[in-house]
């Protein structure tokens, strides 16, 4: 089976699940097109979750202590990666 090539600008994790996915299957257009959104998705996973690993889970505010914003996005960025991946019907 042919691997399609990545598109320009994915990271190292989104080029290794862009990889793994065309190596295995054969993709139609549209799928390539929610392919590329779910590795741009996985990299933006890595970039947040740096961010998080690198300042403390709790930040001081005007209102007291809060989550870091990076926790709430980062589990919005899960779920939209699973849904991608869903419709894609990649076993997990």
């Amino acid at each position: 089976m042919a691997k399609t090539k990545a598109p320009a600008g994915l990271g190292p994790a989104g080029r290794k699940l862009w990889q793994a996915i065309t190596g295995e299957f054969e993709l139609a257009e549209h799928e390539l097109a929610q392919l590329e959104e779910a590795a741009r998705t996985r990299d933006l996973l890595g970039r947040l979750r740096a961010e998080l690993d690198a300042s403390p889970v709790m930040l001081e505010s005007s209102q007291g202590m809060r989550l870091h914003p990076a926790v709430a996005e980062l589990r919005q960025q899960r779920l939209a990666l699973a849904r991608l991946l869903a419709t894609l019907g990649v076993p997990g």
